[in-house]
């Protein structure tokens, strides 16, 4: 193929001696054996989505590596110094188990130090809710942890947090991508100044640890700790370095690793994808499970900011939950504890997402709180809390199988939610009951609210053309009728307009814009549509409702729910 002269202008400032010699060879390689692959690296720049910088390895403008780290990171130091007239500026930066996560990180830590800036370099891989943590912990100023989170494993990426511990929100995230986009790549310092790196592990490690303890345990009587046996799988990721010690401290002495991943490996050989939303990543825990009897199975990703959760159905068989479910039952059994401690006045809340369950709500209604909702993604929740400081935040998460327990940490936080779940699973087995059962007894009470999500992915050029294209056609074209329901309203989060379709009133949407477009049904259906900001997919979230007057009847709901989503699925042409 003919590599276009755009493409040719931005390789050739590629090839100049501001770039070492292996990168010009690796660019020089793809112009005469891989031209596509040229022009999938260079067509852009990364962009900062939901989950910050994230992007496959590799030479290129649209590629992780040390040029398009360093800009970056030249471009946070003078946005920083900027900000801060006159201080110290101070970092915390943390990496994951990633191929070249740490070499990565180390040349991060080069050029904020090369820029007068003080940094804390965790001395080995750590979770990325420790990065959080340590933001505030430190009195830094912002840091960075190098992770990509759940993704195959040629990617790598590049998340910011500010001084609140929560990642970049508008218009933040554009001033600081404005700053970096204006630099040439010939004006990044990487020449170190050592005097300013200060390695920091052990005694982070505790002060976190000892803050999950005091955010995620309420008064489990030992008996009830000694009797619950947990099943842990780290995903050959970061958890590894505290969970298990997270849960001895906290007195949970039946735990058994999956020892074949839990050696931290960028690879992942175990898995097809480190993912803990896929029931095929929790596969050898869930058989450990059965080989020990285990009580409750729990995997985390990568970086350990998610979680997935295993438990045993009425039958007796492990069953993977998805993320509304581990939300909603996170949440109650927090506004349960909160309440017996007579902490709740009605100051308080909870967050969520708009693609997330609207069972949030209910359980706030029902607690008098506020039940906050906001884009997709936990800076925003980590906004609420900035946003609302005479409030008290218990907890939040949405679907994508994350949760935040109170404020210690402003991003998901898989290491204190897998104590949190310990917690309720023990206590609900030393009342003769279970996790599947309080869920059951939660659809009972407030309704059975069912999920279920699809994503499409579209790699490449012509995959993110095709997903704005679907995109497109859904806004322009809005359906008027799925699976036989009429559609009543279409909240459009790009323009800001919410549609009774019914009336044909509109109303503005007070959030920041969004490429997400959201259909409610007369029978309280939901459905939304939003490409990911972190990888090549567009996801379609569906939720259904219906009552439960008796938890015997579940499987009968829960096949008709199932049904219905099915329903939606087809007159929408997505199976």
């Amino acid at each position: 193929m003919e590599i276009s002269q755009s493409i040719l202008d931005k390789v050739n400032i590629w090839l100049t001696p501001d770039f070492d010699a292996d990168t010009q060879n690796a660019i020089k390689e793809m112009m005469t054996s891989s031209p596509k692959e040229l022009e999938e690296s260079f067509y852009k720049n990364l962009e900062f989505g939901t989950g910050g910088m994230r992007g496959i390895m590799g030479p290129g403008t649209n590629r992780i590596n040390k040029y398009t780290l360093g800009k970056a990171t030249q471009g946070l130091s003078e946005y920083l110094k900027k900000s801060f007239p006159g201080e110290q500026v101070k970092v915390a930066i943390a990496y994951d188990c990633r191929n070249n996560s740490d070499t990565l990180a180390k040349t991060v830590a080069n050029v904020f130090s090369a820029n007068g800036i003080k940094v804390y370099l965790f001395e080995e891989l750590r979770p990325t809710p420790e990065l959080s943590f340590a933001v505030k912990h430190l009195n830094c100023h912002a840091g960075v942890v190098l992770t990509a989170s759940h993704n195959p494993p040629e990617y790598n990426g590049y998340k910011v947090y500010w001084q609140d511990g929560g990642q970049l929100v508008p218009p933040q995230d554009k001033e600081i991508i404005d700053v970096i986009e204006s630099l040439e790549y010939s004006q990044i310092n990487f020449q170190a100044n050592d005097s300013l790196i200060e390695y920091i592990g052990n005694d982070l490690d505790r002060a976190f640890i000892q803050t999950s303890i005091q955010n995620a345990t309420f008064n489990t009587r030992q008996e009830a700790k000694d009797q619950l046996k947990i099943v842990f799988t780290p995903l050959h990721g970061t958890s590894v370095k505290l969970v298990p010690d997270l849960l001895e401290d906290a007195g949970y002495n039946n735990v058994f690793l999956v020892a074949e991943q839990s050696v931290p490996n960028g690879n992942f050989p175990t898995v097809k994808s480190p993912n803990p939303e896929e029931p095929e990543a929790l596969q050898m825990a869930v058989d450990l499970a059965d080989q020990m009897d285990a009580d409750i199975v729990i995997g985390t990703d990568p970086d350990s900011d998610r979680l997935g959760v295993a438990v045993r159905n009425g039958n007796g068989i492990m069953t993977l939950l998805n993320g509304n479910q581990t939300m909603v039952l996170m949440t109650h059994f927090l506004l349960e504890q909160w309440k017996k401690q007579g902490r709740i006045n009605g100051n308080q809340f909870i967050g969520s997402t708009i693609v997330s369950t609207p069972m949030m709500m209910e359980l706030a209604t029902a607690y008098n709180i506020d039940c906050k909702v906001g884009l997709t993604g936990f800076k925003w929740i980590a906004k609420m809390i900035k946003d609302f400081p005479e409030q008290e935040f218990i907890g939040g998460g949405e679907e994508s199988f994350g949760y935040m327990v109170g404020d210690a940490v402003r991003d998901k936080d898989a290491v204190t939610s897998t104590l949190l779940i310990c917690e309720m699973a023990a206590q609900a087995k030393a009342k003769a009951s279970s996790i599947y059962m309080e869920l059951l007894k939660l659809y009972a009470e407030f309704g059975y609210y069912k999920e279920s999500l699809i994503s499409l992915t579209k790699k490449g050029i012509e995959g993110a053309e095709e997903i704005k294209q679907m995109m497109n056609n859904l806004r322009n074209n809005p359906v008027e009728e799925i699976n036989g329901q009429r559609v009543v309203m279409v909240e459009d989060y790009k323009t800001s307009v919410a549609r009774n379709l019914l009336t044909n009133e509109e109303e503005e949407l007070l959030l920041p814009k969004s490429d997400v477009l959201i259909y409610y049904l007369e029978d309280g259906s939901k459905i939304c549509a939003r490409p990911s900001g972190t990888e090549p997919k567009i996801k379609f979230y569906f939720s259904v409702n219906d009552t439960l007057d008796d938890i015997n009847d579940f499987k009968k709901a829960d096949a008709m729910l199932a049904d219905r989503i099915e329903n939606i699925i087809k007159g929408m042409n997505l199976n």
